[in-house]
């Protein structure tokens, strides 16, 4: 396969560009971002509710002394898969799903645009009628008119920043992060104070149990799907260093940070199931918890929005990510008033199984097959179908599924290691039969096709 030279520095030309989030090309130098900006944006991703219920659900199975070992663990082993993806985000200055076009091939990437783009879009609806119905029951509203006009001003409010874009994420993250991290040290300390301070803590017995593999699976499980996306907002980070500790900061102490105050939460009030809003609630301060609860979910949803925009841009090949943001935000929102919080769950947990692979797959690409040197996206003349990768994202999925069923390892990361492996092995294989998947790579910018 030839060699690029890497990064495209100017972004493609201004007459095609639409949209100043890039969704068709490489991020440029110029709209390149540093450490408070990246990591805010993440960091915004991560503080999530439900990794909150995920930390109280370990709490109830582990000593305290080891459940905080197993949650320092789990959390390194997934900012150390999301850090790797968010090094190649920067590197190549690509979106996950464009990325997807070198490792799948042109048609085989708009699977990755309806998986990843897909799950956003019912995310964001469960996301949207959560809030919604939460907050009719905190001002006592709860009628079924009330509760979907306040889902539906959910779904909406939620896609206004991803409408603008990384600034407009950015901007609500920087003010928000800030306010929820304090209120959850706030809400910790106080549970702490609950159960006798920290010595009280570390006495509590488990009253469930719960394999290791089983732990370190819910995990990495609660951000393996949307860390895989992480390169959408990683790529406009100015080094691959920034890209790196971002990820860190956000995967490794943003997400292990909420895990862990969902657990002590749990353990003082066992009745919120360690969710903060419900702790609030139970303080008699409703206003915060309604407060927390909005911005918990609006920061994470609008990165939602943003990914099913740009999956929806490469899809349709269409440089403007608003227009894909609109509609799936109307999708999202419909899908939020027809009650989806009820019957999606299942499907978007089975996707765990499905994305991490994804993301193995083009570890192993970029690694193996390219050694760290895409060529620009104007250079390639893609294949419809990389049918050598296409088959180890195939095993490692298959792989991922096996360890599910068999409550054997860590079924995401099985899936990511099995994929990342599979991409040289199959291409060697496919190179000895004569079936050469590789792309052509031109020497200079292939012109586009007339219209």
């Amino acid at each position: 396969m030839n060699r690029g030279t890497g990064v495209m520095q100017d972004g493609g030309s201004s007459k095609g560009r639409v949209d100043p989030d890039f969704p068709l090309t490489h991020v440029p130098a110029t709209a390149r971002q540093g450490l408070w900006s990246v990591s805010i944006i993440l960091l915004g991703f991560t503080f999530f509710t439900p990794t909150m219920l995920a930390g109280a659900r370990l709490a109830t199975a582990f000593p305290f002394a080891e459940l905080l070992q197993i949650i320092i663990f789990g959390s390194l082993l997934l900012a150390g898969y999301v850090g790797v993806l968010s090094v190649i985000g920067a590197r190549t200055g690509l979106t996950t799903v464009l990325m997807s076009r070198y490792t799948l091939g042109h048609y085989g990437a708009k699977w990755a645009d309806l998986l990843l783009g897909g799950t956003q879009v019912g995310w964001y609806g469960v996301t949207a009628g959560v809030m919604g119905s939460l907050v009719a029951v905190a001002l006592g509203a709860e009628s079924i008119v009330v509760t979907k006009m306040l889902v539906i001003l959910a779904g909406v409010l939620m896609g206004i920043t991803a409408y603008y874009g990384y600034k407009g994420m950015e901007l609500l993250s920087a003010v928000s992060v800030p306010l929820l991290l304090i209120m959850a040290v706030w809400v910790t300390l106080r549970a702490v104070a609950e159960v006798g301070g920290w010595t009280g803590l570390l006495a509590m017995q488990p009253q469930n149990s719960m394999s290791l593999a089983a732990a370190i699976t819910v995990i990495v499980g609660t951000f393996a799907s949307g860390g895989t996306q992480a390169p959408n907002w990683t790529r406009f980070a100015r080094t691959s260093g920034i890209a790196f500790w971002a990820a860190v900061i956000a995967f490794l102490f943003g997400n292990g940070a909420m895990l862990f105050f969902g657990a002590v939460g749990s353990t003082a009030y066992p009745d919120s199931q360690g969710d903060f809003v419900n702790i609030l609630y139970e303080m008699g301060l409703i206003v915060w918890g309604v407060i927390f609860l909005v911005l918990n979910l609006w920061t994470t949803n609008d990165n939602a929005a943003y990914a099913f925009g740009v999956a929806g841009a490469e899809f349709f090949n269409v440089p403007n990510k608003k227009p894909f943001v609109v509609a799936g935000v109307a999708i999202g929102t419909l899908l939020a008033v027809a009650g989806i919080d009820q019957a999606l769950i299942p499907w978007l947990v089975a996707l765990g199984v499905l994305i991490p692979p994804l993301g193995g797959a083009i570890i192993g690409d970029y690694f193996f097959v390219w050694r760290q040197q895409l060529p620009s996206l104007d250079r390639v003349q893609f294949r419809a179908v990389r049918w050598d990768a296409v088959l180890a994202y195939l095993l490692g999925t298959e792989a991922a599924q096996w360890s599910s069923s068999a409550g054997i390892l860590v079924p995401p990361l099985v899936g990511i290691v099995i994929a990342a492996l599979a991409v040289p092995a199959l291409r060697a294989v496919f190179l000895g039969l004569g079936r050469a998947q590789d792309h052509r790579i031109a020497e200079e910018p292939i012109p586009p096709e007339p219209a």
